[in-house]
């Protein structure tokens, strides 16, 4: 075969872009999961501008191959070099859109999903309780449900981890603002160490992660103390990351700091940061009681078990809420943000489809005259449409082939997490989508164009 002279700008962008995005993931360090996701997505893009030089290559050999069995088909290939970078440009809004698409949906949390693991963002708790006034007394036993007149009975299958609270910044993504002194949570650990309950993130460097709730009791400098907090509220509500230290004072007006030592994944304890209950008695000996609460109850009988505990506990003002609806509500922030990405992915890809039919109606009106020689020489109509037809599959196959490609490179962390949740199905529809509309744009592009009577072409030849 015989290669233009601009071919080989193509395979220079596809050999840099590969070598780039490989230098990428195996020199750049990563230390928690952002920074992975990050690196991830900067060797997709990477990869991403190595496909659109493999594209432009391989649209330059399509015009310069030589076939002796020529048919229509491979014809009409090789006619997309005509306008090479007309073309190009469709190929990289069709790659583009699609790997948005990818990139942002394969991020999408459904908060339903496996509600009721452990390793879930509910922790597999049926409830999160509040209360305006402290719990004084361990629902667990007999003694503590008698001082608010519940019986075995009423309670029976329910069980309460109760958390210490230690007012501050809601540290959530519901709140726009910087949070500098976030509320602090004393909690069992042990208890939540038991249940395996809710997944970790990442630990920092020099912590083993798989200690999970324990890493609450590493020994740390003086006056230094280890924290928890869900991946969300270090990197977004606090601007910090794994190591990161944040400083209170405690009853003695002695200042200590919370060294942020692993972070939790999606979980309903966003918005705090949790420290291990005795670390928190003795720093806030004052505050007595409890007033958050994670409860376990029986999946058939929860609501009644919620309305039992409310009306016990009215006095204190306790209020429960599902955890998967308060999963829900911090998902949805980010998901509206998601949602908006991949409008614009999607936007890009309805644009290149409508861009592909462009250029069909374009290039078929600059060449009615050759259309129309075809037409006289014996070609029907319906050939002379696949001719346009097989022009610009390729154009349409190339886009959207680059854009899933690098797409998964960029989400390939998600795609091998056991924790995330990956719409298959929608990102697949979406794509065969776009694959059905461009080539019904092509279609009616070369339908509009080949309609009426070609052969008047040839009188102004």
């Amino acid at each position: 075969p015989s290669f233009g002279r601009r071919s080989g700008k193509g395979l220079w962008f596809f050999g840099i872009g590969i070598l780039a995005g490989i230098c990428l993931l195996l020199l750049v360090p990563a230390e928690d999961p952002t920074a992975v996701s990050a690196k991830f997505f900067g060797a997709g893009t990477l990869i991403l501008i190595a496909c659109l030089g493999l594209s432009h290559f391989l649209i330059q050999y399509s015009a310069g191959s030589v076939n002796q069995t020529l048919s229509l088909t491979v014809f009409g290939i090789r006619n997309t070099a005509r306008r090479a970078g007309r073309s190009l440009t469709i190929v990289a809004m069709l790659a583009c859109g699609s790997f948005l698409v990818i990139a942002v949906g394969a991020n999408r949390q459904d908060p339903l999903a496996r509600a009721g693991d452990r390793s879930s963002g509910t922790g597999g708790f049926a409830f999160f309780g509040e209360s305006s006034l402290p719990l004084l007394h361990d629902l667990n036993t007999e003694s503590g449900r008698s001082q608010y007149g519940l019986s075995e009975e009423d309670t029976r299958g329910v069980s309460v981890v109760p958390l210490r609270l230690r007012p501050g910044d809601e540290a959530s993504c519901l709140n726009l603002n910087r949070a500098q002194i976030p509320q602090l949570l004393g909690i069992p650990e042990d208890k939540l160490a038991e249940r395996n309950a809710f997944s970790f993130a990442a630990a920092q460097k020099g912590f083993d992660i798989r200690k999970g709730w324990n890493l609450l009791k590493e020994k740390l400098p003086e006056d230094v103390i280890p924290g928890i907090a869900d991946q969300a509220t270090i990197q977004w509500a606090l601007g910090k990351s794994l190591g990161g230290r944040i400083l209170y004072t405690d009853e003695h007006g002695n200042p200590i700091q919370v060294q942020l030592v692993a972070s939790l994944s999606h979980s309903i304890l966003q918005g705090s940061i949790l420290i291990a209950e005795d670390h928190f008695v003795r720093l806030f000996p004052s505050i007595s009681g409890y007033q958050q609460f994670l409860v376990d109850a029986p999946a058939e009988q929860k609501e009644n078990r919620a309305q039992t505990l409310q009306y016990a506990l009215q006095d204190i003002g306790w209020q429960l809420t599902p955890a998967a609806e308060r999963l829900a509500a911090f998902t949805a922030v980010e998901n509206t943000y998601l949602s908006i990405f991949q409008l614009l992915g999607g936007l890009g890809l309805i644009l290149g489809a409508a861009g592909v039919a462009v250029v069909v109606l374009r290039n078929v009106l600059e060449r009615r005259s050759e259309l129309a020689l075809l037409q006289a020489v014996g070609f029907p109509p319906a050939s002379l449409r696949l001719l346009v037809l097989s022009e610009h599959w390729l154009l349409l196959l190339l886009g959207l082939g680059s854009g899933v490609v690098s797409g998964l490179l960029a989400v390939l962390p998600q795609l091998l997490s056991r924790n995330s949740e990956i719409p298959y199905a929608s990102l697949l529809g979406t794509l065969l989508a776009m694959i059905g509309i461009g080539i019904l744009w092509i279609w009616l592009a070369g339908f509009l164009a080949l309609r009426g009577n070609l052969l008047r072409a040839l009188q102004n030849e």
